[in-house]
This record gives C-alpha cells, sequence and structure tokens, in this order.
C-alpha cells in the first residue's frame, strides 16, 4: 500500500502543500494568526529548502507515497502522490530527532503514521544512532498516542512561548520524547 523513499525536487510542491494544509487544519481559532506566521516563518526557513536545510542537519527527508495497486491504480487520499512526510536530524553522535511528521488527513487511521515511524526509527539506527528524539504538540493529540503506544516515553513538557521553526510558540504545551532503539 505504501513506498516510504526520500525527498526529491519533484516532491516540493506537494511537501509544502501538505505542511500547510495541515498546519490550517491544526490551528484553533484563537491562534490563527500565530499559525500564519508559524507556517510562513517555517516555509522560508525550512520547507522550501529541505535539501539544505536537512543536508547541514546531516539528516533527510522522507516521503510517503501510494504504491500502484494491480490494475495499475494510484489509492486515493493524499496530496497529490503524497500520503505522509517526516525529517529527521543528527542531534549527536547517537540521536537523530524526528521532524515534521504529518500524515494527510484524507489518509488518516490506515497505518501510515506507524509505519512512517517504524521507517524514520530504521534510518536513524542504519546511521548508527541509538536514541530517537522527538517533540509535539498537545493539538496533537493522536501523534501523543502514536508516540506513546510505540514505545516513546515523555521526557519533559514546556509551554512553548517563542515561536521557531520548530514550535509554534503562543502559549502551546509541547511534549519531548525519546526512544532508545
Amino acid at each position: 500500500m505504501l513506498t516510504v523513499r526520500r525527498y526529491t525536487a519533484a516532491d516540493q510542491d506537494s511537501v509544502r502543500e501538505l505542511f500547510v494544509r495541515v498546519n490550517h487544519e491544526l490551528a484553533p481559532p484563537h491562534l490563527k494568526e500565530a499559525f500564519e506566521s508559524y507556517i510562513e516563518r517555517s516555509l522560508v526557513e525550512e520547507i522550501e529548502r529541505i535539501p539544505v536545510y536537512y543536508g547541514e542537519r546531516g539528516g533527510s527527508f522522507w516521503v510517503a507515497v501510494p504504491n500502484p495497486t494491480l490494475r495499475g491504480e494510484r489509492e486515493e487520499g493524499g496530496v497529490g502522490d503524497i500520503f505522509g512526510v517526516f525529517g529527521l536530524e543528527r542531534r549527536d553522535a547517537a540521536t537523530a530527532e524526528l521532524r515534521r511528521m504529518y500524515v494527510d488527513s484524507r489518509a488518516r487511521r490506515r497505518g501510515i503514521g506507524r509505519e512512517m515511524l517504524g521507517r524514520a526509527e530504521d534510518v536513524a539506527r542504519q546511521d548508527d544512532c541509538v536514541r530517537m528524539v522527538l517533540s509535539t504538540s498537545e493539538l496533537q493529540q493522536a501523534a501523543i498516542s502514536l508516540y506513546r503506544n510505540s514505545g516513546y516515553r515523555i521526557v519533559r513538557e514546556e509551554i512553548a512561548v517563542e515561536q521557531s521553526n520548530k514550535a509554534l510558540g503562543g502559549g502551546i504545551r509541547r511534549f519531548y520524547f525519546e526512544k532508545y532503539l
């Protein structure tokens, strides 16, 4: 049903569209402006320069695309041909950070997130990492459940006040997870 492969330049528009749409879906009404600012900042600093951004951090970026069915048709449910994405950054010699794990809302509840997480862990192991870290916000309850059910443990929480390309800010609670691979 799914192939998880390295990002290519041809994926740029679909990745951008998925990133913007998922973040619009996450935005509660009282934080619409903050999300717009976060989206614009993240596009400029990261999403519109994926090869450079992840290359500078010793990482990689991946896309989940549907496999052709036996009849040669495409499965429906993703943005363009992309059902999901994730990035990996090297934090230190033994640690990878999972970033930007998004699944298209029209393709959720099919195990795509779990499959992408497993692939991210495999890639990290191949890169000699023994630990994976990640963070997510209180707005992403399904992601929190996925990480907990996949053996990740919360190592800290914080209220994000300042915005960056990694956090919205705006007083949203962030959960920081880790797992030894």
